[in-house]
């Protein structure tokens, strides 16, 4: 394995509950209120319940392979982890639901859409999918934890509060998926293979989302207001240079997760979360690692 980090990984499963405090979260809750950044957010959360469970599910088929007990340990705490942001992310999606966004109509086109490809796509093809998607959120969340800005983007506390555990925790399982897929064999071919694919099915897709949640909303209708948002967020980090070269690393021979060593950023992100005097302590139950 080549990152300095993989044997000292932790993946610690936490009970946390969101669903009271985002109860009053406001229609348009991104920086300053702004519309677009608010149905970004809004988009990427209604992909991700049913997102995480076919993560879960192609992951899990290939468990009884793994020998090394310490990747065995880090997929149990995966399993866990992807659980906890399906349901926190749907509880969300809920409450965005009554403002009138259309969260839940997208995670049921999500959850026919992972359905189909479980049922034309082998199991490994799957977890190379998996892998590559666990990717794109790594590097979100890298983004999101190191940059204020990238955080800022989500507006109101609470919403970011949200983002924050999760990006957290993607950070601390980006690999899981990864070292699985290399653990049972896949190949160079298939992983950037897959990528490819992926690359343009989430683009297209996070993009259409988008374009429907606003065509919904009246506010788009304002032209100020949504040429406003649409300048913000091609300023915004989430669409920088930066990341895009970041995403397309992975398609470099011997590509490794921990190639990206976000070691000290994790330790950070623990402490000020969960730490003694953590900010989102209040809202944990439990943490089994």
């Amino acid at each position: 394995m080549s990152g300095s980090t993989s044997n000292e990984r932790t993946v610690p499963t936490r009970r946390i509950s969101f669903e009271e405090s985002l109860s009053e979260v406001p229609r348009h809750f991104g920086a300053d209120g702004d519309l677009v950044l608010s149905h970004v957010a809004a988009s990427l959360s209604s992909v991700f319940p049913d997102g995480e469970d076919f993560f879960v599910r192609s992951v899990r088929h290939f468990r009884d392979q793994i020998d090394d007990p310490v990747l065995k340990r880090n997929v149990a705490g995966f399993i866990g982890q992807e659980a906890m942001h399906g349901r926190e992310h749907r509880d969300f999606n809920d409450h965005l639901a009554e403002l009138g966004y259309p969260t839940k109509h997208f995670e049921r086109m999500t959850k026919r859409g992972v359905e189909l490809g479980e049922r034309v796509l082998s199991p490994k093809v799957c977890l190379a999918a998996t892998a590559a998607l666990e990717h794109f959120t790594a590097a979100l969340a890298e983004l999101i934890l190191s940059d204020p800005e990238a955080r800022d983007v989500f507006g109101h506390d609470e919403v970011k509060n949200l983002f924050l555990w999760h990006a957290l925790e993607e950070s601390e399982h980006k690999a899981v998926a990864f070292d699985v897929y290399r653990a049972v064999g896949g190949s160079e071919r298939m992983r950037r293979r897959t990528m490819n694919a992926i690359t343009v099915a989430f683009i297209g897709g996070m993009t259409f989302a988008v374009l429907v949640s606003l065509l919904g909303d009246r506010a788009t209708y304002r032209p100020r207001t949504l040429l406003r948002g649409l300048r913000r967020f091609a300023r915004s980090p989430m669409v920088s240079r930066a990341l895009w070269r970041q995403l397309r690393d992975y398609n470099r021979p011997g590509f490794h997760p921990d190639d990206r060593d976000t070691h000290a950023l994790i330790e950070r992100w623990r402490e000020e979360l969960f730490g003694t005097a953590g900010s989102l302590t209040d809202k944990l139950a439990t943490s089994v690692a």
